[in-house]
């Protein structure tokens, strides 16, 4: 009677009467996480983002080439997951960064960030350019010589202009 008279499923007023409370309980997965994207990889795209604090677009264009099925909105879901989606306001509780020397195109700075992971530890290969922002990343089991140097023979192969100075810590 009571769905007849409200206008709703007779199964809704079945599944409310079992409750304790009268509170709307939350639909969807008691963890969220992503049915494209690995936790590797999710891992990659969160230690990328914090340490470029490039944005949205930006973060997709440097990470397909080293996630291939990524899109913009697994991109941007699991940013948000992580609560870094929105990049933090430059004038706000933060100290004021000095700004770089303006450079020619094809400056690049290279770094490496750990990743830690539910498999294990990972390591972050990044060369961002100062000028255009233009990132190559790739994601390491072991950061030692042979895999910076094959990072640095990739990124070279990648970056559609001429790279004249790489400077690292």
């Amino acid at each position: 009677m009571l769905s007849r008279d409200l206008g709703i499923n007779p199964k809704t007023v079945t599944k409310w009467r079992k409750r304790q409370t009268v509170e709307d309980l939350k639909t969807g997965p008691r963890e969220p996480r992503s049915t494209i994207l690995t936790e590797a990889e999710e891992a990659t795209i969160v230690a990328f983002r914090r340490h470029t604090l490039l944005p949205l677009d930006d973060c997709l264009y440097a990470l397909q080439p080293s996630i291939p099925h990524l899109t913009r909105s697994a991109l941007h879901r699991c940013l948000q997951r992580h609560g870094i989606s929105r990049l933090p306001d430059v004038e706000g509780d933060k100290p004021k960064r000095q700004k770089f020397r303006r450079y020619p195109i094809g400056f690049f700075h290279f770094d490496i960030a750990e990743v830690q992971t539910a498999e294990g530890k990972l390591f972050l290969f990044v060369g961002v350019d100062r000028t255009s922002n233009f990132a190559v990343t790739q994601s390491v089991e072991k950061a030692d010589r042979k895999t910076a140097w094959e990072f640095l023979q990739h990124m070279l192969e990648a970056v559609p202009y001429q790279v004249h100075t790489i400077l690292t810590d």
